[in-house]
């Protein structure tokens, strides 16, 4: 098995001792991404665009290892507020209208940063 490491500019930097994402035999592992503007390391404050940016970098991601949104399995959303769960949806159905991935969302007490979500994914590409 050859194991590669994925990076790219399009989203924040790890925060950790921890990869972006990882590759292995068509399987990328993307690890949590925070709400981070990879361009200006900023967070926004509200909700909304923050599940927007998650996702964004989740794409990102996904793309930089040779897929795309469509390739993307599984997502794991770790949010704040299970109260904002409906607001949450909305926002990522924008991004997965039809045929979305497999998905799991559990309430935290903590995310880095103060964020509201964190999203991580496993995408599959060729």
């Amino acid at each position: 098995m050859k194991r590669g490491v994925v990076q790219t500019e399009r989203a924040p930097k790890a925060i950790g001792p921890y990869s972006q994402a990882t590759k292995a035999n068509g399987i990328v592992c993307i690890s949590g991404q925070l709400p981070i503007d990879p361009v200006t390391g900023i967070m926004p404050d509200e909700l909304i665009e923050q599940v927007h940016q998650s996702v964004k970098n989740v794409i990102a991601l996904a793309e930089e290892a040779g897929g795309g949104k469509d390739s993307i399995l599984k997502c794991g959303l770790f949010i704040k507020d299970m109260s904002k769960f409906q607001t949450i949806n909305e926002v990522y159905q924008e991004y997965f209208p039809e045929e979305a991935p497999a998905r799991f969302v559990v309430e935290v007490a903590q995310l880095p940063k103060g964020a509201q979500i964190e999203i991580d994914a496993v995408a599959a590409v060729e």
